[in-house]
């Protein structure tokens, strides 16, 4: 069986090489460019399975680099994983809002890039994910028609907007998300509601969920996720 074609845009060679020698011996196809504008041409030329994608670039950065891929028709269903050295966290945050599905953070391990990149390329296959169908993740169980969830057979007497901030959570398990992006996805785009709204609504959902409430990861400076 083919395995999946990964672009890696890194301008620091031993970094390059490190990770298309680790990816190739996964099976996977690999190629790098070592610039914003090369990996740009490349990835509308080959359109790779995924990029792996630097935020410090010569010419073109990785966040611009992002954006634009983002922004293009041809490329902008292609999954981003960041690759970031840099210690401000408003650089992973501005990555995820334009579009990025994960990130890194160097030095990394390359048992850990493999993981991540083996997560993301699995979402990629899965099947559209139905909305309104039950989901069972740890000892949850979501019914997002009824808006309900039952743990072990109890019911957690939850919000509405509790309700909408674990189902979206925890409907892409793995997944980093933004306060922004919580709050566009349980209310829609241009909500009136401030990012850190969406704080205080967690720490009434861990409250509620008990044990439970530890699935729901704080990302520091970033925002949460849902452990798979």
């Amino acid at each position: 069986m083919s395995k999946e074609s990964i672009l890696i845009i890194e301008d620091e060679s031993d970094i390059l090489e490190l990770t298309r020698y680790n990816l190739s011996k996964e099976g996977y196809n690999v190629t790098g460019a070592a610039s914003g504008e090369d990996g740009l041409k490349l990835a509308r030329i080959n359109h790779p399975d995924l990029i792996i994608l630097d935020l410090m670039l010569p010419g073109i950065d990785g966040l611009s680099a992002c954006k634009l891929l983002k922004n293009d028709p041809k490329t902008s269903d292609i999954p981003v994983m960041m690759l970031t050295a840099k210690v401000e966290e408003s650089d992973v945050v501005s990555g995820l809002e334009l579009g990025a599905d994960d990130y890194v953070t160097k030095p990394f391990s390359p048992k850990v890039l493999i993981a991540r990149v083996r997560t993301i390329l699995r979402r990629k296959t899965k099947e559209p994910v139905d909305q309104d169908k039950p989901l069972q993740i740890h000892d949850l169980l979501i019914h997002p028609g009824r808006h309900e969830v039952m743990v072990n057979d109890k019911p957690l007497n939850l919000t509405l907007t509790e309700f909408k901030i674990l189902h979206f959570l925890a409907r892409q398990p793995g997944w980093v998300f933004t306060r922004y992006q919580i709050v566009d996805g349980i209310h829609g785009e241009d909500y009136a509601v401030t990012d850190r709204a969406i704080d205080v609504q967690i720490v009434g959902l861990r409250k509620k969920m008990g044990t439970n409430g530890k699935y729901i990861e704080t990302v520091r400076g970033v925002g949460y996720r849902f452990k798979d």
